[in-house]
């Protein structure tokens, strides 16, 4: 491979004048410039981007880490960091940790070595250890939180969805519609979006003046597997509705009623989070709250590299807004029919 000694040489200049023309570091008369250019394409010369990055004390690279690349939730949040972060000069390194602690720890440690600029992290449960805490402080480098808030990071910026009032509304809907016994199925604990989804829950059944009961509240982990389990043991319960907190717990939800040979929404509702295109092709379509998944990562790599141009400025908090989407899995078209 070339290097930037063979540049020089070829193009009849010193070392410090290629590098001045391809860092864009120091003025070069026209005419060096295009000798140093037509070196560079000739020999076939590439930048050793590591260097550079030493020499800058900027890579251009930004580091993104999700729970799990696998559930349908997170694609449209990388893209949406990626456009933001392309359009803006910048490459985006992507990092899944299945919510494995240890991973997450791998994957931040090998950031900090590829020196990118900061990092957009969804925290697996559990707290940051002291010492990574510690290296991105002397390291300088930015985080902002995406979906979740960390303990330990409260200092950074955040960039959130409206989860508790996302849960409000969907449990809120099946009160108006005349349900009672409203179970839950939750997330994976530990994770603060589980947290807010549960308060929002809680919050809609106090303002109805019923109960929170612990009999039609179990715990999922965001994936299928887990919906079905719960479904399996919240149907003992006979709820006549029930709010879930992910699409993919859904999914496993739903073939828990077909085992009880249980009709949805005829012998039971069912109100869900996240939407997607593909949710209408399907029967009864799902009633869902619109999580806005691409504006998350979207925002979070403005906010990020907003960041990096303002070290100083106050930390941003920013909440989007979630959509109830109607359709025909919460019985409204039934509800309306019998008034």
């Amino acid at each position: 491979m070339p290097n930037i000694y063979d540049v020089a040489r070829h193009a009849r200049v010193s070392v410090a004048t290629v590098s001045a023309v391809v860092n864009q570091s120091a003025y070069v008369s026209p005419q060096l410039e295009r000798r140093v250019t037509a070196a560079i394409k000739k020999l076939g010369y590439r930048p050793n981007l590591l260097a550079r990055s030493l020499a800058k004390q900027r890579s251009h690279m930004l580091g993104m880490i999700v729970p799990d690349i696998v559930n349908p939730f997170w694609p449209e949040v990388v893209r949406g960091a990626e456009d933001r972060a392309h359009a803006a000069g910048y490459t985006l390194l992507l990092a899944n940790t299945d919510d494995d602690p240890k991973k997450e720890e791998m994957y931040l440690s090998l950031f900090l070595a590829k020196r990118v600029d900061g990092i957009l992290l969804t925290k697996a449960p559990g707290s940051l250890t002291p010492e990574i805490v510690d290296r991105f402080a002397a390291a300088r480098v930015p985080v902002v939180q995406v979906s979740r808030i960390a303990d330990g990071l409260c200092d950074c910026d955040s960039v959130l969805m409206d989860d508790r009032n996302a849960a409000y509304e969907s449990v809120t809907h099946l009160m108006r519609l005349g349900y009672r016994r409203i179970g839950m199925v939750g997330g994976l604990p530990g994770a603060t979006t589980s947290e807010r989804r549960l308060l929002g829950y809680r919050d809609a059944l106090r303002d109805w003046k019923r109960p929170f009961d612990r009999g039609l509240y179990f715990k999922g982990d965001f994936r299928v597997q887990s919906g079905y389990e719960a479904g399996i043991a919240l149907l003992k319960q006979r709820p006549d509705a029930v709010f879930i907190s992910n699409y993919q717990m859904a999914v496993g939800f739903m073939k828990a009623l077909r085992q009880y040979q249980l009709r949805c929404p005829q012998d039971i509702a069912v109100v869900t989070c996240d939407d997607y295109p593909w949710i209408d092709s399907f029967s009864p379509r799902l009633t869902t709250v619109d999580l806005p998944k691409y504006e998350l990562g979207a925002q979070g790599a403005k906010v990020l590299i907003d960041r990096l141009a303002a070290r100083d400025s106050p930390p941003q908090k920013l909440e989007l807004r979630s959509v109830l989407t109607i359709r025909d899995s919460c019985g409204y078209g039934l509800k309306a029919k019998s008034v």
